[in-house]
């Protein structure tokens, strides 16, 4: 056992776990934050999606033993207790979440995506949302919602 020191969704949290346990397993089973999915278990779904320190990463393929000093953000960390965040607002409007599988990862990605690029183009927001994968929407209504989270000149 390794303990471990970092911030989830702005708490900061020291916890003792096996250093190679998964990042998304101590979310989940220890934190008992479960926005984040387990897809595939291979980084290749997106589904586990979180912020590290600012950048997105697949939760399944980073040992929490990386996590030391890091900042987390999950999809529990964007909202707040009264108001859902903007870009959950405009994927529940545009219909961007279906089974709900993908849209945690979706959603971080988006939110990724939009603080590099506020305005972004469709190839843009093709690019920013390619390692995350959706098997019920076809994309189109998760393209809209992230285009009206980026802004009116995008509707």
């Amino acid at each position: 056992m390794t303990q471990i020191k970092l911030t989830v969704n702005e708490q900061r949290t020291t916890l003792n776990a096996p250093p190679m346990k998964r990042l998304l397993d101590v979310l989940r089973e220890d934190l008992h934050l479960t926005g984040a999915k387990e897809g595939c278990g291979e980084g290749e779904c997106g589904s586990c999606s979180v912020l590290m320190d600012g950048e997105l990463v697949n939760s399944c393929l980073v040992p929490i033993l990386q996590t030391e000093g890091a900042h987390i953000t999950t999809i529990e960390g964007l909202a707040d207790q009264q108001h859902l965040h903007p870009i959950q607002q405009c994927f529940l409007e545009k219909g961007g979440a279906q089974c709900g599988i993908c849209t945690p990862g979706m959603i971080l990605a988006t939110h990724h995506l939009l603080d590099k690029y506020p305005q972004p183009t469709l190839y843009q927001i093709q690019e920013g949302l390619a390692g995350n994968l959706c098997r019920c929407t076809g994309y189109m209504r998760i393209f809209d919602a992230v285009q009206q989270a980026a802004g009116p000149s995008h509707e």
